[in-house]
């Protein structure tokens, strides 16, 4: 979910006292066996042998490719019951196909937030939120002001959002200050919680919060809030990632549309809307192609209802009552290529590796640290043979990373540009990692 201005570079993005040790949310899945001094349980592993089988036939399928333009589906499928839904499931109906779906409030009635986060009339707890919050800095985004094709942001203490956020609401909704919007805070990151949620089984494979948790400087784990009429611009997430959002209180109403309809809402400059609602696309003269664009994918999101955002998936999103939610970017072996594809284009548009770390958050030195750190771990697990490990990968799923990673690396170590990247100082060089992982994955699926 994440919009505005970009990060400064994967490695290199800094928060103040880095030197503080922030204690993280305790996982229930997905994260190693010791983070920090604090042991987890461990996990069954959520990828069994047919899984990856049908998995690896799908990638090549694709023949190094990415999933192609399509249609979005009439409406969108409703996951009611978790005991239903395995992880098998998600990966036939959802990954593989790279489709949206929303899980029903069955699937985080357990969570913390949903608790005390919430009054018994459904509305956030200011109170609440208050007490245990209130002098956390947090950043606000002004919905009424339009930044190229995001919101000018500024930051505040949060109890001084919840004050001008309850004089929002009694004004009837309106403020000299505008409609403003608390966005992309890492509370997770920032604040030592417990029991706010739990990673749903279905996201657990997510490595772009893996490499930030190993590096213990950032995260891609976010809450939103805010008033009834805030809202987020249209956009493609941060990587191409995945996102899944779950609204805590509140209700929100997506627009989606599926990869490579945002192409015909460009205007004649080539530049994607800012708002997809705006009377303004139906200029033709301003937007040649927008008749072209297919209808978009429309969801009404419930309180504790949970949003899969597929990758590359261009959305729009508004909250249609006071709302909080909380929010994931993630990227594994599911989209590692898509991933990968975007850097690319990055690159060809920009032609500077310098200013593509600007646009994008990451150039391609940064992408190999970003494959090491994950490969590393799916080694240790391939060579050890080990059915479990701690981290709830198993056999199975490190085999599946492995394989996505290999193919990946070694399109990126075959790309002139990281041909010009010097890596001797690299504690792996790209080249033996790449021999590394296919040795491993040749023995994986070795009789």
């Amino acid at each position: 979910m994440r919009v505005g201005p970009k990060p400064q570079g994967l490695i290199g993005r800094k928060r103040g006292a880095l030197s503080l040790l922030v204690s993280r949310l305790v996982l229930t899945v997905s994260a190693p066996a010791e983070v920090r001094g604090r042991v987890l349980r461990p996990v069954p592993s959520w990828m069994d042998r047919e899984t990856l089988s049908l998995a690896d036939r799908h990638f090549r399928g694709l023949g190094g490719g990415v999933p192609g333009v399509g249609q979005a589906p009439g409406r969108v499928a409703f996951i009611s019951e978790p005991g239903a839904f395995s992880y098998a499931d998600f990966v036939r109906g959802f990954l593989l196909p790279n489709l949206p779906c929303v899980f029903s409030s069955a699937f985080t009635q357990g969570w913390g937030s949903r608790r005390r986060w919430v009054t018994p009339a459904g509305r956030p707890d200011f109170d609440y939120l208050l007490r245990t919050y209130g002098d956390v800095v947090v950043p606000v985004a002004n919905c009424g002001v339009q930044e190229y094709n995001s919101n000018p942001k500024e930051h505040m203490p949060l109890r001084d959002y919840i004050t001008y956020w309850k004089e929002y609401i009694e004004g009837g909704y309106s403020s000299p200050r505008g409609c403003l919007y608390l966005k992309d805070w890492h509370l997770c990151r920032d604040f030592p919680v417990e029991d706010v949620f739990t990673l749903p089984v279905y996201f657990s494979s997510d490595w772009l919060n893996e490499f930030w948790d190993a590096l213990d400087v950032d995260d891609y784990r976010f809450v939103y809030a805010g008033p009834a009429g805030s809202w987020s611009p249209f956009h493609a997430d941060i990587f191409r990632s995945f996102s899944w959002s779950v609204n805590v209180c509140g209700r929100k109403k997506w627009l989606l549309f599926p990869p490579g309809q945002e192409e015909a809402l460009r205007d004649r400059h080539g530049n994607l809307p800012y708002d997809v609602t705006s009377p303004a696309l139906c200029d033709t003269h301003l937007h040649p192609r927008s008749q072209l664009a297919g209808p978009p994918l429309e969801i009404t999101q419930e309180a504790g209802e949970m949003v899969f955002v597929p990758s590359g998936w261009h959305h729009q999103v508004h909250n249609l009552d006071d709302t909080i939610s909380i929010n994931h970017n993630w990227v594994n072996g599911f989209n590692l290529a898509n991933m990968w594809r975007f850097l690319q284009q990055e690159l060809c548009a920009v032609q500077e590796e310098v200013i593509m770390r600007s646009c994008s958050g990451i150039n391609f030195e940064e992408f190999y640290h970003f494959l090491k750190v994950i490969a590393e771990k799916r080694l240790l697990v391939l060579r050890e043979a080990a059915a479990e490990d701690g981290a709830g990968l198993g056999f199975e799923q490190a085999a599946f990373d492995a394989g996505r990673i290999t193919e990946v690396l070694a399109s990126l170590v075959a790309h002139p540009n990281f041909q010009r990247v010097d890596t001797s100082a690299f504690s792996l060089r790209p080249k033996e990692l790449l021999q590394q992982l296919r040795e491993a994955v040749d023995a994986a699926v070795a009789p």
